[in-house]
C-alpha cells in the first residue's frame, strides 16, 4: 500500500513539473530496484502457471488471468502464456520470459527492467508509462502494440514493430504520453507503418531498420544511426534530425516533408 501511495505521489509530481512528458519514465529516481519489493517474487512458477491455468475462458477458449501488482521479479517465466491478462503494475524485473505470449495483455505502468523477453509475442500489447529500461526483446512481436513505455538503452534487434503506436493523441487529459527510445538498439527493426509521432529515439540505433511509411513527425532523432534504413514513405515533419546520422540520399528521396524537418542542416551524411 505505501509503495502504491509512493508510486501515485510521484506521478503526479511528474505531472506538475512537466505535463508534456507526463509518463512514468522519472520513476527510477524515486524507486530502489534493490528492494524486496522490486526485486523478489511473492509466487513461484508452478503457482503462475496455476494461475494461468484457472483463468475465466473466452469464446475463443482463450484463458486470460488478473495478476495486477504481482511480485514476480527474478523468475524464470520463459514460454508462459499470459495473453489478454491483466498485468497492471506487476513486477517482472530481471524476469526471464524469453519466447512468453502477452498478446493484447495490459501491462500498464508495469516493471519489467532488465527483462529478457527475447523471442516474445506482445501483438497488441498495452504498455502505457510502462518501464521496460534495458529490457532484451531481440526478434519480439510488438506488432499493432500501444507503446507509451520508457525503453531507454533496450535491445530491440530485428523486433517487429509494424503498426505500432507511440504517443497517444486521443486521451491527453495527462498530458502527452511518449514512447522513449533513447540509445536503443533497433538495428533490423520492422517499423513500417508505425506511428512514433513524438517519440524520443535520441541517440537511437537503427541501421537497416525498416521505416517505410512510419510518421516520425515531431519525434526527436537527435544522433540517431539510420544508415541504410528504409525511409520510404516516412514521414518527417518537425522531426529533430541534430547530429543524426542519414541514409543515402537515394534513400531519403521518398521520404515526405524532409524539408520540414529541424535541425536537418546539423544531421550527418553519409560519406
Amino acid at each position: 500500500m505505501l509503495f502504491r501511495l509512493a508510486f501515485a505521489l510521484v506521478s503526479v509530481t511528474a505531472l506538475l513539473v512537466d505535463p508534456i512528458d507526463a509518463v512514468s519514465q522519472d520513476m527510477l529516481r524515486n524507486v530502489d530496484l534493490n528492494s524486496a519489493e522490486m526485486s523478489t517474487s511473492e509466487m513461484t512458477r508452478a503457482e503462475v502457471e496455476a494461475l494461468l491455468k484457472a483463468g475465466p475462458q473466452d469464446a475463443a477458449g482463450q484463458r486470460s488471468a488478473d495478476l495486477q501488482g504481482k511480485r514476480l521479479s527474478h523468475l524464470d517465466l520463459s514460454g508462459l502464456d499470459f495473453s489478454s491478462g491483466n498485468l497492471r503494475l506487476v513486477k517482472l524485473n530481471r524476469t526471464s520470459l524469453k519466447g512468453a505470449r502477452f498478446d493484447r495483455a495490459i501491462l500498464n505502468q508495469a516493471w519489467l527492467i532488465d527483462a529478457d523477453l527475447t523471442g516474445a509475442s506482445l501483438v497488441k500489447a498495452s504498455l502505457l508509462g510502462t518501464q521496460m529500461q534495458r529490457a532484451r526483446l531481440g526478434g519480439a512481436d510488438l506488432s499493432g502494440a500501444r507503446i507509451t513505455a520508457d525503453l531507454s538503452g533496450a535491445s530491440l534487434i530485428g523486433a517487429k514493430l509494424a503498426g505500432a503506436m507511440s504517443a497517444d493523441m486521443r486521451n491527453q487529459s495527462m498530458g502527452l504520453m511518449r514512447g522513449v527510445l533513447k540509445s536503443a538498439d533497433l538495428k533490423n527493426a520492422d517499423l513500417s507503418g508505425a506511428n512514433l509521432s513524438r517519440a524520443d529515439l535520441e541517440f537511437a540505433k537503427l541501421q537497416n531498420a525498416n521505416l517505410a511509411n512510419c510518421n516520425l513527425s515531431h519525434a526527436d532523432l537527435a544522433g540517431a544511426d539510420l544508415s541504410d534504413a528504409n525511409l520510404a514513405g516516412a514521414d518527417f515533419t518537425a522531426t529533430d534530425l541534430a547530429s543524426a546520422l542519414l541514409p543515402s540520399a537515394a534513400a531519403l528521396a521518398g521520404t515526405r516533408n524532409l524539408d520540414k524537418a529541424r535541425n536537418l542542416n546539423l544531421a550527418r551524411r553519409p560519406r
